[in-house]
């Protein structure tokens, strides 16, 4: 298994279970043959509304021996709701207790976006507060907290761009040691990579295969172009895995979302791809700036936040 390095030497597997969407009564056998399959990483937050589930699956997984805490990572997110830094650490206890946990290995300020405290799906701008009612650096420091208290190993962000990342970089005594963005051959995030690569900042790529169940009209499909056709063609392989290969050779973290388990090993299975460095650069010009989950769900008339200050 592939992995990347934090700072402090610590390691996180580069190829993880996305667990998004992901339906109770489905997640948990999911998590359990992704484990049984070799994964070591999950990538869970608490607004998916499964991390109960999930959290019997690994309770399972240790109680019958196929692995231990310490061989997993398990990451987490803040939810948008839990900004304020008096909320970080109650939620964080929260997730610890839905996924049968002591401590997480990496817990992720999940949007840039702040909600009242009561408001987990807003409908209407009053159920938002602005990030200056908000600061992120408020809610950064309450990520700290957690990390200084030991109910986390590893703190982040995601969704952050450059500017709101620099932001924390330069006003606050600890940086983000993770971005989690989307990130894909249409969406190759090369500026935002070149930011985190200069101040050690791990980049995980979610919806790493174009986010196949959330395609909007017109959208274009990663499976279907010729180029990723042409190479799976040449390494009689799935066009799922020479994506996945490249997101792995570029030194990103991947984290597909499956709960099917022949998907799952399949996706597994392409951290033994490797692409030339031709193929390799062949898909990178395939770079559209193409945003599947472009964040237009949080634009609510009279609430602040557009796509422009989002993505800035």
């Amino acid at each position: 298994m592939k992995t990347l390095q934090f700072s402090n030497q610590d390691q996180i597997p580069a190829l993880g279970l996305g667990t998004w969407k992901s339906s109770p009564g489905e997640v948990g056998k999911a998590v359990i043959h992704a484990v049984q399959s070799g994964y070591r990483h999950i990538d869970c937050a608490a607004i998916y509304g499964n991390e109960k589930e999930i959290g019997e699956a690994l309770a399972y997984l240790f109680k019958s021996g196929v692995v231990k805490r310490e061989e997993l990572f398990i990451t987490s997110k803040l939810w948008n709701n839990a900004h304020r830094f008096d909320d970080v650490t109650p939620a964080l206890h929260q997730t610890l207790a839905d996924l049968q946990l002591d401590y997480l290995d990496l817990y992720l300020i999940h949007w840039p976006v702040a909600h009242i405290k009561g408001a987990v799906n807003p409908k209407i701008a009053s159920d938002f507060l602005s990030l200056t009612d908000i600061p992120l650096i408020e809610t950064w420091e309450g990520l700290i907290h957690t990390k200084k208290s030991g109910l986390t190993k590893h703190i982040g962000v995601s969704n952050f761009s450059k500017k709101k990342l620099t932001s924390l970089i330069i006003n606050s005594s600890e940086s983000p040691e993770v971005n989690q963005v989307e990130s894909h051959p249409f969406l190759t995030q090369e500026p935002l990579i070149e930011l985190c690569n200069k101040h050690n900042i791990l980049l995980t790529a979610y919806s790493p295969l174009g986010s196949r169940d959330r395609v909007k009209e017109n959208a274009p499909d990663l499976f279907v172009h010729k180029t990723i056709q042409s190479i799976a063609k040449t390494h009689q392989i799935p066009e799922a895995q020479v994506i996945l290969a490249w997101g792995l050779q570029r030194n990103t973290i991947v984290i597909p979302k499956s709960i099917t388990p022949a998907r799952i090993t399949e996706n597994f299975n392409a951290q033994f791809v490797t692409l030339t460095p031709e193929e390799m650069k062949q898909i990178s010009a395939l770079n559209q700036d193409y945003r599947y989950i472009d964040g237009s769900f949080w634009v609510k008339d009279g609430n602040g936040y557009t796509l422009e200050n989002l993505w800035d």
